[in-house]
């Protein structure tokens, strides 16, 4: 029976060509652009953790600390959950960053030098929401010789915010595209059911059981769903090979596995539901 529904599958691709190729194409762009907001989802979201990796928790240390406290306090936290790096800054190198960063040298005017030391703390990503920095900053007040602790978050919220717009809009674009694809499979399968359906009634009259009638459709669909994932595959690999030729940032545009996943999985998913539902409507009633 199998080989049987397999050989009728075959005998759809034969006797249907222009409605296989219509299909397998509608079917290959709609995984590549569905593929394309996926992954749009995945650049956005590795923009956002690479922005928050880019901000730093200033903390100011008092002129009191010696340099042996002053490593001891790096050393405890750079062992923090929360930490990616740190540095330390003496008053020296503070005072030269100062004076380039804004062009007075205070130095003609102080004898002394009030810029205080500080260690330049560099959050994980995961870490870097206000809730999560004011829980950080809480904690890091405890220790000894810390004066202030520092944390520009106005410009984060602002970029964070404006990506996760985006991310928004992509969603539903994402979700337009999965709509049109459902439609211009659930079309074309209407199509072939519509071809065959002199042969279908043919099939009822001599007996054929249902699942005799409807899986040559199904494991057509099926595979159609397939090529058109393979080729979105390949069409993408190769775009990303081409890029790669042309960008520095390979590692940043390489697409994840769950991409590849996702193109793989969703040609066979949409055609095998797409089936499923036309299907439902085929009966053994003459």
């Amino acid at each position: 029976m199998v080989i049987f529904w397999f050989k009728e599958a075959l005998r759809i691709f034969s006797r249907a060509k222009s409605s296989f190729i219509l299909s397998l194409i509608s079917l290959s762009i709609s995984i590549m652009l569905i593929a394309a907001c996926f992954y749009s989802i995945f650049l956005s979201q590795e923009i956002e953790r690479k922005i928050k990796e880019q901000f730093i928790l200033n903390i100011f240390l008092n002129d009191s600390l010696s340099i042996k406290s002053i490593t001891n306090l790096k050393t405890e936290l750079a062992d923090k959950n929360f930490t990616s790096s740190i540095t330390f800054i003496d008053k020296e190198e503070a005072a030269k960053t100062f004076i380039k960063d804004t062009g007075e040298d205070f130095r003609k005017i102080l004898d002394y030098n009030p810029i205080p030391a500080s260690l330049s703390l560099t959050l994980k990503a995961d870490y870097v929401d206000k809730d999560s920095i004011e829980m950080i900053k809480k904690g890091l007040n405890v220790f000894a010789g810390i004066d202030e602790i520092v944390f520009e978050h106005e410009i984060l919220d602002r970029l964070v915010n404006a990506l996760k717009g985006l991310q928004k809009y992509i969603f539903i674009i994402t979700a337009v595209l999965i709509l049109i694809s459902i439609y211009i499979t659930y079309t074309t399968i209407r199509l072939v059911t519509t071809l065959k359906r002199d042969e279908l009634e043919t099939m009822k009259l001599v007996g054929a059981k249902l699942s005799t009638i409807k899986m040559p459709i199904i494991l057509n669909e099926i595979f159609t769903g397939l090529l058109a994932s393979l080729l979105s595959f390949i069409l993408i690999k190769i775009l990303f090979i081409f890029i790669s030729k042309y960008s520095s940032l390979t590692n940043f545009y390489e697409p994840p596995d769950e991409l590849l996943a996702i193109i793989f999985l969703i040609g066979p998913a949409i055609s095998i539901i797409v089936t499923v539902i036309v299907l439902r409507k085929i009966t053994l009633k003459i």
